[in-house]
């Protein structure tokens, strides 16, 4: 009769070892879920970059069609904050502020400009920069694009 008591439940050695295997697993699946959440935040952030950065270019295109002039006069003042959008040169000059996110995102947006002459033709080079930090550090979107008098011959 007293072997049958014995071996009637669980140990404490069992109980303790399947809390642990529990414990093991669920520090795995919250560590795989809070990766998946990390990543899917740097991935909507590294789109929406690459997002406003083509849309400067295309201002920047838009403004050097309107009138070469006005976009050269306004290109010497370098780089820029342009947090707005839509875009104007309404933009600091110098670096990005903390107050001067993207609306609505963790995002700066700074573009430096320079001029050079070549051929005789003027030529401007746009860098921008679309840049953000996070739990994992800096990170940085950048497109450059040169920009000419297209009616110059």
């Amino acid at each position: 009769m007293t072997n049958d008591k014995l071996e009637k439940g669980q140990s404490l050695f069992e109980v303790v070892m399947a809390l642990g295997v529990i414990a093991v697993i669920t520090v795995g699946v919250v560590s795989l879920s809070v990766n998946a959440i990390r990543n899917a935040a740097f991935s909507k952030n590294k789109t929406l970059a690459g997002r406003y950065a083509q849309e400067a270019t295309e201002w920047l295109r838009s403004q050097r069609d309107n009138d070469f002039n006005i976009f050269e006069d306004n290109v010497q003042t370098s780089p820029r904050c342009f947090p707005t959008t839509p875009l104007n040169w309404n933009g600091r000059v110098g670096t990005c502020l903390d107050a001067e996110k993207i609306p609505n995102t963790p995002l700066f947006r700074l573009i430096s400009f320079s001029t050079t002459t070549i051929s005789g033709k003027i030529v401007i080079q746009a860098d921008i920069k679309v840049y953000w930090t996070d739990a994992q550090g800096y990170h940085e979107a950048r497109s450059a694009t040169s920009f000419t008098d297209w009616r110059q011959r």
